[in-house]
Protein backbone atom coordinates (compact mmCIF):
# COMPACT_ATOMS: atom_id res chain seq x y z
CA UNK A 1 0.00 0.00 0.00
CA UNK A 2 2.99 2.30 0.49
CA UNK A 3 3.90 1.65 -3.16
CA UNK A 4 0.38 2.48 -4.34
CA UNK A 5 0.35 5.53 -2.11
CA UNK A 6 3.55 6.88 -3.64
CA UNK A 7 2.00 6.60 -7.11
CA UNK A 8 -1.05 8.50 -5.90
CA UNK A 9 1.20 11.18 -4.41
CA UNK A 10 2.94 11.59 -7.75
CA UNK A 11 -0.41 11.84 -9.55
CA UNK A 12 -1.42 14.63 -7.17
CA UNK A 13 1.89 16.45 -7.65
CA UNK A 14 1.64 16.31 -11.44
CA UNK A 15 -2.01 17.32 -11.66
CA UNK A 16 -1.57 20.09 -9.09
CA UNK A 17 1.26 21.54 -11.17
CA UNK A 18 -0.94 21.27 -14.26
CA UNK A 19 -3.94 23.05 -12.73
CA UNK A 20 -3.47 26.44 -14.42
CA UNK A 21 -5.83 28.85 -16.21
CA UNK A 22 -6.68 27.61 -19.70
CA UNK A 23 -6.17 23.91 -18.91
CA UNK A 24 -9.12 21.52 -19.24
CA UNK A 25 -9.97 18.92 -16.65
CA UNK A 26 -9.55 16.27 -19.37
CA UNK A 27 -5.93 17.39 -19.75
CA UNK A 28 -5.40 16.86 -16.03
CA UNK A 29 -6.78 13.34 -16.37
CA UNK A 30 -4.29 12.72 -19.19
CA UNK A 31 -1.42 13.80 -16.94
CA UNK A 32 -2.57 11.35 -14.27
CA UNK A 33 -2.87 8.52 -16.80
CA UNK A 34 0.75 9.13 -17.83
CA UNK A 35 1.88 8.70 -14.21
CA UNK A 36 0.01 5.40 -13.89
CA UNK A 37 1.56 4.13 -17.11
CA UNK A 38 5.05 5.27 -16.14
CA UNK A 39 4.82 3.57 -12.73
CA UNK A 40 3.21 0.35 -13.94
CA UNK A 41 0.11 0.96 -11.82
CA UNK A 42 -3.56 0.40 -12.54
CA UNK A 43 -6.37 2.86 -11.95
CA UNK A 44 -8.95 2.04 -9.29
CA UNK A 45 -11.22 4.82 -10.57
CA UNK A 46 -11.44 3.96 -14.26
CA UNK A 47 -14.43 1.69 -14.83
CA UNK A 48 -15.50 1.76 -11.18
CA UNK A 49 -19.29 1.43 -11.55
CA UNK A 50 -18.71 2.85 -15.02
CA UNK A 51 -16.63 5.90 -14.04
CA UNK A 52 -14.90 7.07 -17.26
CA UNK A 53 -11.63 8.57 -15.96
CA UNK A 54 -8.63 7.91 -13.71
CA UNK A 55 -9.17 10.97 -11.50
CA UNK A 56 -12.08 13.03 -10.23
CA UNK A 57 -11.91 16.75 -11.00
CA UNK A 58 -14.30 18.84 -8.91
CA UNK A 59 -14.14 22.62 -9.40
CA UNK A 60 -15.66 25.30 -7.18
CA UNK A 61 -19.12 24.18 -5.98
CA UNK A 62 -18.52 20.57 -7.04
CA UNK A 63 -17.88 18.60 -3.85
CA UNK A 64 -16.68 15.25 -5.22
CA UNK A 65 -16.81 12.88 -8.21
CA UNK A 66 -16.55 15.48 -10.94
CA UNK A 67 -15.89 13.86 -14.33
CA UNK A 68 -12.91 15.23 -16.31
CA UNK A 69 -13.97 16.80 -19.58
CA UNK A 70 -14.14 20.10 -21.42
CA UNK A 71 -14.30 22.41 -18.40
CA UNK A 72 -11.55 25.04 -18.75
CA UNK A 73 -9.91 26.21 -15.54
CA UNK A 74 -9.90 29.95 -15.01
CA UNK A 75 -8.18 32.37 -12.67
CA UNK A 76 -9.77 32.27 -9.22
CA UNK A 77 -11.15 28.72 -9.47
CA UNK A 78 -10.45 26.03 -6.94
CA UNK A 79 -10.41 22.38 -7.95
CA UNK A 80 -10.40 19.12 -6.02
CA UNK A 81 -8.10 16.52 -7.58
CA UNK A 82 -8.93 13.01 -6.35
CA UNK A 83 -6.50 10.29 -7.44
CA UNK A 84 -6.17 6.54 -6.93
CA UNK A 85 -3.86 3.70 -7.93
CA UNK A 86 -3.41 -0.04 -7.53
CA UNK A 87 -0.02 -1.74 -7.09
CA UNK A 88 0.19 -5.52 -6.62
CA UNK A 89 -3.50 -5.65 -5.75
CA UNK A 90 -3.39 -2.95 -3.07
CA UNK A 91 -5.04 0.44 -3.29
CA UNK A 92 -4.14 4.05 -2.56
CA UNK A 93 -6.56 7.01 -2.60
CA UNK A 94 -5.96 10.70 -1.88
CA UNK A 95 -7.17 14.17 -2.81
CA UNK A 96 -6.19 17.81 -2.59
CA UNK A 97 -8.02 21.01 -3.40
CA UNK A 98 -5.82 23.58 -5.09
CA UNK A 99 -6.20 27.20 -6.17
CA UNK A 100 -6.02 28.20 -9.83
CA UNK A 101 -4.12 31.48 -9.69
CA UNK A 102 -5.13 34.01 -7.04
CA UNK A 103 -8.14 33.29 -4.82
CA UNK A 104 -10.00 35.50 -2.30
CA UNK A 105 -9.24 35.32 1.45
CA UNK A 106 -12.41 33.36 2.31
CA UNK A 107 -11.53 30.73 -0.28
CA UNK A 108 -7.99 30.52 1.07
CA UNK A 109 -9.46 29.99 4.53
CA UNK A 110 -11.72 27.21 3.23
CA UNK A 111 -8.75 25.32 1.78
CA UNK A 112 -6.61 25.84 4.87
CA UNK A 113 -9.31 24.80 7.32
CA UNK A 114 -10.30 21.72 5.32
CA UNK A 115 -6.69 20.54 5.24
CA UNK A 116 -6.35 21.30 8.96
CA UNK A 117 -9.46 19.21 9.63
CA UNK A 118 -7.86 16.30 7.77
CA UNK A 119 -4.70 16.64 9.85
CA UNK A 120 -6.81 16.65 13.02
CA UNK A 121 -8.63 13.53 11.89
CA UNK A 122 -5.40 11.73 11.02
CA UNK A 123 -4.11 12.50 14.51
CA UNK A 124 -6.90 10.35 15.99
CA UNK A 125 -5.85 7.20 14.10
CA UNK A 126 -4.06 5.75 17.11
CA UNK A 127 -4.35 2.19 18.38
CA UNK A 128 -6.97 2.04 21.12
CA UNK A 129 -8.90 5.11 19.95
CA UNK A 130 -12.35 4.70 18.43
CA UNK A 131 -12.93 5.27 14.73
CA UNK A 132 -15.47 8.04 15.19
CA UNK A 133 -12.93 10.11 17.11
CA UNK A 134 -11.74 10.95 13.59
CA UNK A 135 -15.04 12.50 12.57
CA UNK A 136 -15.35 14.42 15.81
CA UNK A 137 -11.92 15.97 15.25
CA UNK A 138 -12.76 16.90 11.63
CA UNK A 139 -16.10 18.39 12.60
CA UNK A 140 -14.64 20.39 15.48
CA UNK A 141 -12.06 22.08 13.24
CA UNK A 142 -14.35 22.72 10.27
CA UNK A 143 -17.41 23.94 12.14
CA UNK A 144 -15.25 25.88 14.57
CA UNK A 145 -14.10 27.95 11.60
CA UNK A 146 -17.69 28.65 10.52
CA UNK A 147 -17.94 26.07 7.72
CA UNK A 148 -20.16 23.00 7.33
CA UNK A 149 -19.19 19.34 6.96
CA UNK A 150 -20.79 17.20 4.25
CA UNK A 151 -22.58 14.22 5.80
CA UNK A 152 -23.88 12.40 2.75
CA UNK A 153 -20.41 11.31 1.62
CA UNK A 154 -17.75 9.87 3.90
CA UNK A 155 -14.34 8.23 4.05
CA UNK A 156 -13.75 4.49 4.12
CA UNK A 157 -11.47 1.63 4.98
CA UNK A 158 -9.18 0.63 2.12
CA UNK A 159 -6.96 -2.33 1.24
CA UNK A 160 -7.42 -4.87 -1.52
CA UNK A 161 -10.55 -2.92 -2.48
CA UNK A 162 -10.82 0.84 -2.79
CA UNK A 163 -13.97 1.08 -0.66
CA UNK A 164 -14.11 -1.28 2.30
CA UNK A 165 -16.06 -1.26 5.54
CA UNK A 166 -16.27 0.47 7.92
CA UNK A 167 -17.18 3.93 6.69
CA UNK A 168 -15.34 6.92 8.20
CA UNK A 169 -17.77 9.81 8.86
CA UNK A 170 -16.37 13.34 8.92
CA UNK A 171 -18.62 14.19 11.87
CA UNK A 172 -19.64 12.64 15.19
CA UNK A 173 -22.43 10.18 14.31
CA UNK A 174 -23.52 9.58 17.88
CA UNK A 175 -21.63 6.35 18.54
CA UNK A 176 -17.90 5.75 19.12
CA UNK A 177 -17.41 3.18 16.37
CA UNK A 178 -14.95 0.26 16.38
CA UNK A 179 -11.72 0.31 18.35
CA UNK A 180 -8.66 1.02 16.22
CA UNK A 181 -5.99 -1.68 15.89
CA UNK A 182 -2.56 -1.76 14.30
CA UNK A 183 -2.79 -2.79 10.64
CA UNK A 184 -6.07 -1.06 9.91
CA UNK A 185 -5.93 1.36 6.96
CA UNK A 186 -8.40 4.15 6.24
CA UNK A 187 -9.01 6.84 3.64
CA UNK A 188 -10.00 9.94 5.59
CA UNK A 189 -11.51 12.64 3.38
CA UNK A 190 -13.18 15.74 4.80
CA UNK A 191 -15.54 17.58 2.44
CA UNK A 192 -16.19 21.07 3.77
CA UNK A 193 -18.58 23.72 2.40
CA UNK A 194 -18.69 27.48 2.81
CA UNK A 195 -22.50 27.33 2.98
CA UNK A 196 -24.81 24.56 4.12
CA UNK A 197 -23.93 20.86 4.20
CA UNK A 198 -26.71 19.89 1.78
CA UNK A 199 -25.73 18.24 -1.51
CA UNK A 200 -27.26 17.56 -4.94
CA UNK A 201 -26.35 14.70 -7.29
CA UNK A 202 -26.37 15.82 -10.93
CA UNK A 203 -28.00 13.92 -13.77
CA UNK A 204 -24.71 12.28 -14.83
CA UNK A 205 -25.03 10.09 -11.74
CA UNK A 206 -21.60 11.11 -10.41
CA UNK A 207 -21.11 14.83 -9.92
CA UNK A 208 -22.05 16.01 -6.41
CA UNK A 209 -22.51 19.77 -5.91
CA UNK A 210 -23.44 22.01 -3.01
CA UNK A 211 -27.18 22.59 -2.86
CA UNK A 212 -26.73 26.32 -2.32
CA UNK A 213 -23.99 26.82 -4.92
CA UNK A 214 -21.34 27.65 -2.33
CA UNK A 215 -17.70 26.60 -2.66
CA UNK A 216 -16.51 23.25 -1.35
CA UNK A 217 -13.07 21.81 -0.57
CA UNK A 218 -11.95 18.18 -0.31
CA UNK A 219 -8.72 16.75 1.11
CA UNK A 220 -7.88 13.06 1.57
CA UNK A 221 -5.08 10.72 2.56
CA UNK A 222 -4.73 6.96 2.99
CA UNK A 223 -3.45 6.29 6.51
CA UNK A 224 -2.33 3.15 8.34
CA UNK A 225 -2.73 2.63 12.08
CA UNK A 226 0.69 1.47 13.32
CA UNK A 227 2.39 0.76 16.64
CA UNK A 228 4.09 4.14 16.23
CA UNK A 229 0.93 6.11 15.46
CA UNK A 230 -0.71 7.04 12.16
CA UNK A 231 1.37 6.61 8.99
CA UNK A 232 0.23 8.57 5.93
CA UNK A 233 0.81 6.31 2.91
CA UNK A 234 -0.12 8.74 0.13
CA UNK A 235 2.98 10.92 0.35
CA UNK A 236 6.09 11.05 -1.87
CA UNK A 237 8.89 8.60 -1.13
Amino acid sequence: MRKAGRVVAEMLEVTTAGARPGVTTAQLDKLAREVLERRGARSNFLGYHGFPAVICTSPNNVIVHGIPGSYVLKEGDIISLDCGAIIEGYHGDAAVTVPVGEIPPLTEKLLRVTEESLVAGIGQLVQGNRLHDVGLAVQTVAEGAGFSVVRGYVGHAIGTQMHEEPAVPNYWPGTPGPKLRTGMVFAVEPMVNVGTAETVLLDDGWTVVTADGSLSAHFEHTIAVTDNGPEVLTVPA
